[in-house]
């Protein structure tokens, strides 16, 4: 028997960890204890225990288990008339688990504890025990088992052995919450739009739009604000807008096929003969800086509209200061052509 048990220890060393999906392990016992012949005690008596179990998971070990056995009856001494005792065990075990099929298992185990003695005699006393032993455990349902286990108990003192038969009707408890599933995806990839303006490089006839643009749907340039905002009464373009026709220009320098509408406009000051004809006047000025800039003069055509289409309101300062303006409407925008 001894043998059998040390093969099943052995076998620990080459199996790994199981998870377990409770926390806990409660185990009520009943069997029995044998003790060796060379004992003050009666050689065969009846003990029952209650095992606690502390599931590991990620661990070489399975199980850490405190048990406590006591006898059942008042057991004798074999060798002392009239005297008897009890006996109580208390054991911290390590426990390694052996699946064989979903619902059979076996199990090794082993550890240390002290077992005491109602009533000592001068053979039997007190003190530290070790303990091995193996057993196997029978799933009856999802939260029930039977265990039977065989422990090898070894006094330290005098080294006086112990066989306790134990069998066992286990509930575990404290349902360990599973972790959410980890949800792969794929990365998302984004079409690359290089000059931001809406239309991806792969559907974009016209690449290097600059900002701020209304183009069509294949990226080509259709309406350009200037962002020129004339003083009143005046048709003279400030040095702080020169940036942005600037950028315009090259914009047509890169495509000699477009053409361009300047439109200009006016608040709603002065009369409307008045403002149409200065609107004329800001529209041809604009197209002088786009010719000086090497913009051929028949790729441009000057139009005013006076005070016919404002942006905003003119009731205020501000609202008639965003209506004198220039916006470019392109012609011929296709790079095909």
């Amino acid at each position: 028997m001894k043998k059998i048990i040390l093969s099943t220890v052995a076998c620990t060393t080459i199996m790994l960890a199981a998870n377990s999906e409770y926390k806990y392990e409660i185990t009520p016992m009943i069997g029995g204890a044998y003790t060796e012949a060379n004992m003050d005690l009666e050689r065969d008596y009846i003990s029952g225990g209650l095992a606690l179990g502390f599931n590991q998971s990620d661990s070489m070990i399975d199980q850490v288990e405190i048990a406590a056995f006591r006898s059942v009856e008042d057991v004798d001494y074999a060798d002392i008339a009239n005297k008897d005792t009890g006996v109580t065990r208390v054991f911290v075990n390590f426990i390694k688990d052996y699946p064989l099929t979903t619902n059979v298992s076996l199990y090794a185990l082993a550890g240390a504890g002290v077992e005491f003695f109602d009533d000592e005699s001068n053979e039997t006393k007190n003190g530290l025990v070790g303990n091995y032993g193996a057993g196997v455990k029978y799933k009856l349902a999802e939260q029930f088992a039977l265990k039977f286990d065989v422990r090898h108990l070894i006094e330290t003192d005098n080294g006086d052995n112990t066989l306790l038969y134990n069998l066992g009707f286990s509930v575990p408890f404290g349902k360990v919450a599973k972790a959410a599933p980890v949800v792969v995806t794929a990365p998302v990839v984004v079409p690359r739009d290089s000059d931001n303006d809406g239309v991806i490089d792969a559907k974009d006839n016209c690449p290097n739009t600059i900002a701020g643009v209304k183009v069509d749907t294949v990226g080509c340039m259709t309406l350009v604000n200037l962002n020129i905002n004339f003083d009143t009464n005046s048709a003279v373009i400030k040095e702080q807008y020169n940036e942005r026709i600037v950028n315009f220009a090259n914009a047509m320098k890169n495509n000699t096929k477009l053409k361009a509408t300047i439109e200009a406009h006016t608040d709603s000051i002065g009369s409307a003969k008045y403002n149409k004809a200065l609107s004329e006047k800001r529209a041809a000025s604009t197209v002088e800086v786009l010719k000086s800039l090497n913009i051929d003069d028949s790729r441009l055509t000057a139009v005013g509209y006076g005070e016919t289409k404002p942006a905003v309101s003119n009731m205020t300062k501000d609202g008639r200061a965003q209506n004198r303006r220039v916006h470019t409407v392109i012609t011929n925008n296709s790079p095909l052509f």
